[in-house]
């Protein structure tokens, strides 16, 4: 018979220091009261070091007159707008280098790294050679570089004519520009209807051809829905096509449209560094995909180019994905470096705004809060394509 043993009062129970999980809710707790008195101590110390100083703080500045002009901006400016709308101003700088050098550095990329697998000994070595020339050379000393290239160009008076009123100088390249009219505006709403039609038809399509096995024809109607309800508008409206065309006047030209030598260097140095990145990532994605892949759709006698467009990328796009992302952040956060040629970002606004308020801390701190919504923003939106175009297992 065995002897079963009870235990008695207070036997068999564990301390409340002994248990493990009290302990660790403990030393958390212990951890974050630590990290909020230091932040309340430095806090309070810089408040106290700015009142003797008698250095005023808080955003009241922003509604005040800013005063300087910016050379470059998305929207009007002048210098009577406030300090808030000259940052806006910045921002949107930022947001249009980054939002054309993302598109840009993606499409170049993308060629070089199909490029690095190429069967041609020189395409491959080209390619090669391009992505370990750049990416061993720092970004802001290309910026130098391309730069000091683009005014190298002739003056004005002596630019460079490719095209029929199309002019290339050290000014920027001019271009001429189309007229306003009220239907432009009427052909980009139609534009981006035609986008999501087009959308709407390809997924239907796609179920249709789950459901009967028939495919339905996808390019002439995405062509008529993005591209031909805007000239059925624009050919009612009578076709209005005035143009604006640049002229010299003095030492600059007048009318028309510039791309300045800054956002033109900017946008170059970005590109260039960038894709460098992008051609490895994808270089790597394809190499992952099996190899019997490839072997097997060649053996049901697709070309090549449909192999690799139709078999191997959209494999090699789940694995490509998530280092792109940081990729483009990058991206984002290189642009920064306009100040160095001259491009009013946000970065180089928000140093002038310092410079002239003494608001060094609240100028910081609203930078770093739009980096951080920017990457947070790139970020949620590359996460929710790759859970999209992830596989589902059953």
């Amino acid at each position: 018979m065995t002897e079963r043993t009870v235990a008695g009062p207070g036997k068999g129970r564990t301390s409340f220091w002994n248990d493990a999980n009290n302990r660790a809710i403990l030393f958390q707790l212990a951890i974050v009261a630590a990290v909020l008195l230091v932040g309340w101590y430095l806090v309070s110390n810089l408040l106290a070091n700015l009142a003797t100083r008698h250095i005023a703080t808080g955003f009241d500045f922003l509604h005040r007159e800013a005063g300087f002009d910016i050379g470059e901006h998305v929207i009007p400016y002048s210098p009577a707008d406030t300090y808030g709308y000259a940052y806006l101003v910045g921002i949107l700088n930022t947001l249009k280098v980054a939002a054309f050098g993302i598109v840009f550095a993606t499409i170049l990329g993308t060629i070089l790294g199909i490029a690095r697998l190429s069967t041609n000994w020189l395409i491959a070595r080209i390619a090669s050679a391009y992505v370990e020339l750049v990416r061993n050379v720092p970004l802001l000393l290309q910026l130098f570089l391309w730069y000091t290239l683009v005014n190298s160009l002739p003056g004005a008076r002596q630019a460079l004519n490719p095209l029929p009123d199309v002019f290339l100088s050290n000014r920027g390249l001019t271009f001429p520009v189309l007229v306003g009219h009220p239907v432009h505006g009427i052909m980009l709403v139609l534009f981006f209807a035609g986008i999501l039609a087009t959308l709407y038809y390809r997924r239907f399509g796609r179920r249709r051809q789950a459901e009967t096995g028939k495919p339905m024809p996808l390019l002439w109607p995405a062509l008529g829905l993005i591209f031909g309800l805007p000239l059925v508008a624009f050919i009612l409206a009578g076709a209005p096509l005035q143009l604006d065309a640049p002229a010299l006047r003095g030492f600059n030209f007048g009318g028309g449209a510039t791309i300045t030598p800054e956002f033109t260097t900017l946008l170059f140095g970005l590109v260039i560094y960038t894709a460098a990145y992008i051609a490895e990532v994808v270089r790597a994605g394809i190499l992952a995909v099996a190899k019997g892949q490839t072997e097997a759709a060649l053996a049901l006698g697709l070309p090549p180019g449909r192999v690799l467009r139709l078999v191997v990328l959209p494999q090699a796009l789940r694995i490509i994905i998530p280092p792109m992302t940081s990729l483009y952040l990058d991206l984002t956060k290189n642009s920064s470096l306009a100040v160095g040629v001259g491009y009013p970002d946000l970065v180089s606004i928000g140093n002038t705004t310092i410079n002239q308020t003494g608001q060094a801390i609240e100028g910081f701190t609203m930078m770093m809060a739009v980096y951080l919504s920017i990457s947070l923003a790139i970020a949620a939106f590359m996460n929710w394509y790759n859970r999209r175009i992830a596989l589902v297992e059953r």
